[in-house]
């Protein structure tokens, strides 16, 4: 996973591929960080899928941008457009599912 650090790099990431994926946590986050190497194992299977992790004591103003009140958070952008958001207590089961979906039919 990338390491964004400003709005402007998350903006420009998020414009400049079809399918991406921001997992947004807090350092100190236990659930943050156990949970990120499942969603990183996970992604393996979905390689057009571009990644990137933002920390949010390095750009505290993604909370605000994306209006998050709790990490971990998970969001799949499809073309610039949020389609899928997951926070704090993350199913991977169903993520996988509504992942699974989603990438089909982008991809194919």
């Amino acid at each position: 996973m990338k390491d964004l650090r400003s709005l402007e790099e998350i903006d420009k990431f998020i414009e400049t591929h079809d399918l991406t994926l921001l997992y947004i946590s807090r350092e100190g986050c236990s659930v943050c960080h156990g949970l990120l190497p499942q969603v990183e194992n996970l992604l393996a299977d979905y390689p057009r899928i571009e990644t990137a992790h933002i920390e949010t004591n390095e750009v505290p103003d993604v909370a605000g941008r994306f209006t998050i009140f709790a990490v971990p958070v998970i969001l799949l952008f499809v073309q610039g457009k949020e389609y899928l958001r997951e926070a704090r207590i993350v199913h991977m089961d169903l993520f996988e599912e509504k992942l699974s979906k989603i990438y089909k039919n982008m991809v194919g």
